[in-house]
């Protein structure tokens, strides 16, 4: 490390899913690894935070690949996952809403209502995504896969969720498994797009079993840190009282309910081990941090997850970025030595 420079502190995220919302936890990114002073350990995502997350570990599998040293190689991937998450979400921008609406949907109004009645599987029978296309041509699976030795020290685990249409149970996808079709099975809205099929089972949206999920993170990585990006807002001021408002409020309290589930599994082994009940040994302390985007999100309205064009996209990465930098100048010096939120007043 070169004399003077800042020591790379290593850190956990969780990224949650939200549509086009997801374009506010590009902003965030932007802004830790502008910074880079952050060693990604492991990340978390689920639907458009499954997309960040591979465009993420895309960039430092790249630069694992070009560079040996190891500090070369962190330097250069912070570089290389800028340049990849721009591209993934200015593609975004330009597809616009064909990005997170059902694609005959969003050409015909009358398909669209049609929704309310028919299945994906009748509406969209050749499973029309434009996100598979973006996604294959930003992001090199096989690279990540190959990720390897010393310069890739600094290359992030990666955990993608999706549920299990089956089972009803969400399913981690990371290490040789992780795909363009996990990254799609953990996007998939089951009245939008066709269940995606991996290894004979089929998948929707992860967020209905982790969104996003924290356990991989714990059990798999040896950081103590998480850093939440929440998009999804935990409360809700005001009665909803239209069906749309009602609707919104439902797939809310849904998306967070595993989150919140494991954020006080998290402070209840936080406290028996500050008692001395458990053995520090077998169990982490894990210290919690969080960026929250749902108040920042909430004058946007419901309707704007799926909202994607261009002028949109970047406003919420500008704001992304603002909530980064606050995060960063507030709460840099905690990392390592204790949680920044209060668990139990948010779960």
């Amino acid at each position: 490390m070169p004399e003077g420079a800042k020591p790379l502190v290593r850190l956990n995220l969780a990224l949650q899913g939200g549509g086009s919302h997801g374009a506010l936890t590009w902003g965030v990114l932007d802004a830790l690894l502008e910074d880079g002073h952050w060693v990604l350990d492991g990340i978390s995502g689920t639907s458009a935070g499954a997309m960040n997350a591979v465009a993420v570990a895309h960039g430092f599998a790249q630069a694992a690949h070009q560079h040996k040293d190891p500090v070369e190689a962190h330097a250069a991937g912070c570089t290389l996952a800028r340049e990849t998450l721009m591209r993934l979400w200015e593609g975004v921008g330009t597809l616009g809403s064909l990005m997170w609406g059902a694609p005959l949907a969003a050409a015909n109004p009358l398909l669209g209502m049609m929704t309310q009645w028919l299945s994906p599987y009748q509406t969209n029978p050749l499973d029309i995504n434009p996100l598979r296309r973006l996604l294959e041509r930003e992001v090199d699976f096989d690279l990540l896969c190959k990720a390897r030795g010393a310069a890739a020290q600094h290359s992030p685990k990666v955990f993608v969720c999706a549920t299990n249409v089956r089972t009803g149970r969400g399913e981690i996808f990371s290490g040789p498994r992780l795909s363009a079709d996990a990254v799609m099975a953990s996007a998939c809205l089951p009245l939008l797009f066709k269940a995606v099929e991996i290894d004979g089972e089929h998948y929707w949206d992860g967020g209905y079993s982790g969104n996003p999920a924290l356990h991989p993170l714990i059990y798999q990585t040896e950081t103590s840190d998480i850093l939440l990006v929440q998009i999804n807002p935990i409360e809700h001021r005001g009665l909803p009282d239209t069906a749309p408002e009602i609707m919104e409020r439902m797939n809310e309290v849904t998306f967070n309910a595993s989150l919140l589930a494991e954020l006080r599994a998290i402070e209840f082994v936080r406290r028996l081990l500050a008692e001395g009940k458990l053995d520090a040994r077998r169990y982490k302390s894990v210290r919690m941090h969080r960026i929250d985007g749902g108040a920042v999100l909430a004058p946007f309205g419901a309707d704007s997850k799926t909202r994607a064009d261009l002028p949109f996209v970047r406003k919420l990465f500008a704001l992304g970025r603002e909530q980064g930098q606050q995060w960063l100048a507030e709460h840099r010096q905690s990392v390592g030595l204790r949680p920044t939120i209060q668990i139990a007043d948010n779960a």
